[in-house]
């Protein structure tokens, strides 16, 4: 069964940085797109970044262009968010998802597109 584990949210000032794990099992990072939403109180969920299953191809939200930096450790099975220059704009629950076919072309840039999800962390910047 496909598992997801996110870790690493927090409180965090204006400005300041913060790193996200997804611990994935069942299946290999390495043959799937993985992607980043978050889902703001009130708000529609929304992708923040994805990183192809090779690692060629990445997206990013344009508001976190610059800012945010996702990457993968496969042997480590593991699919991180790097998050600098943190925004109160950018609090919500931060989600790892994970693409249902296995080496497909191509990369999605809508949350929809992603099958399999994590619990959710939350990450709070403060004002």
């Amino acid at each position: 069964q496909v598992q997801l584990v996110e870790s690493g949210g927090g409180l965090v000032q204006t400005g300041g940085s913060l790193r996200l794990s997804c611990a994935a099992s069942g299946r290999a990072v390495s043959n799937y797109h993985m992607g980043w939403s978050r889902q703001a109180p009130g708000k529609e969920r929304e992708l923040v970044a994805a990183i192809s299953w090779s690692g060629a191809r990445t997206y990013y939200l344009d508001s976190v262009k610059g800012r945010f930096t996702i990457s993968r450790d496969n042997a480590k099975n593991t699919v991180y968010l790097q998050m600098n220059s943190l925004k109160p704009e950018d609090t919500a629950v931060y989600y790892c998802a994970q693409d249902s076919t296995s080496r497909p072309p191509g990369l999605p840039t809508t949350p929809g597109a992603y099958e399999y999800w994590g619990q959710g962390t939350q990450v709070t910047v403060s004002s």
